[in-house]
């Protein structure tokens, strides 16, 4: 089955990577990207089938002409992949206000805005399917990405609301939580304008490995999380859960993370009981 797709950050990495893949299977899609120009290759590799467009999401002409566009050149959408994203590397007392607020407007206000222009399309045609690609950091915490892990947390937040009030209209909603993939995400992040060396031995081991993504051959390739999506896409609704880990060590870290919060709920129980 055709279905008609519009995927946010198509420039490189996972978005790049998803793009290619739903177009080799048959799928249409609107790829879009702060810089269309990055996607000629793609779109010249698949004319019949990709469109390429101008979208940075914190921009909500540009999110309104992106779903008007697929609108028009494909007749409605069925699947929005809320992919685009980028890093700052500060601790909470390193980012100003001006930072977060780009932080959350990138990573959380522009997902939320694309999905509240879709919904009324997949509503009225009884289905359709929102994947907001979150990350590890949106279920746990570590030093010296502070914005970015609060702005996935915000996304997991809306993905588990958004997920309850869509279903009643056959749409279903997923937040994919990618462990380290080889990209160049670590390599384009910003840094805080203020950095205070007291943090610098607490933050370094998040900053290396991170920054060190591309370049490290044991870590996923964006190809793998592509043939992920497409086979969430394809499943049954039943079986597609609101969270999906993306990758062995995400899975391994989640389940951590979720050992950890048991720990942590024995640990209150005994504290608040008499």
């Amino acid at each position: 089955m055709t279905l008609r797709w519009l995927i946010t950050g198509c420039s490189s990495g996972l978005g790049l990577a998803l793009a290619r893949a739903a177009a080799d299977a048959g799928h249409r899609v609107l790829a879009t990207a702060r810089r269309p120009s990055a996607l000629d290759p793609l779109a010249a590799a698949h004319p019949a089938r990709v469109v390429a467009a101008r979208l940075d999401v914190r921009d909500a002409d540009q999110c309104a002409a992106a779903v008007r566009l697929a609108v028009d050149g494909f007749g409605g959408l069925d699947v929005l992949v809320n992919n685009a994203g980028c890093g700052l590397f500060g601790t909470v007392e390193e980012t100003s206000d001006e930072e977060l607020r780009d932080q959350l407007e990138a990573l959380v206000v522009g997902p939320w805005r694309l999905a509240r222009l879709v919904m009324p399309l997949m509503r009225a045609q009884g289905s359709g399917h929102i994947l907001n690609v979150s990350s590890i950091a949106g279920r746990t915490g570590f030093p010296g990405l502070a914005g970015y892990i609060t702005a996935k947390h915000a996304l997991e937040g809306l993905t588990q609301a958004l997920a309850t009030e869509a279903a009643p209209f056959g749409i279903r909603v997923t937040a994919l939580e990618p462990g380290p993939f080889t990209t160049s995400f670590g390599a384009k992040a910003a840094e805080t304008r203020a950095r205070i060396p007291a943090y610098e031995e607490i933050t370094r081991q998040t900053r290396e490995g991170v920054q060190g993504l591309a370049d490290d051959p044991s870590l996923g390739r964006p190809a793998e999380f592509a043939e992920l999506v497409l086979r969430v896409v394809a499943a049954p609704p039943a079986d597609t859960p609101v969270r999906i880990p993306v990758g062995g060590p995400a899975h391994a870290t989640i389940a951590a993370v979720e050992d950890a919060a048991r720990q942590e709920l024995r640990q209150a129980r005994a504290l608040s009981t008499t």
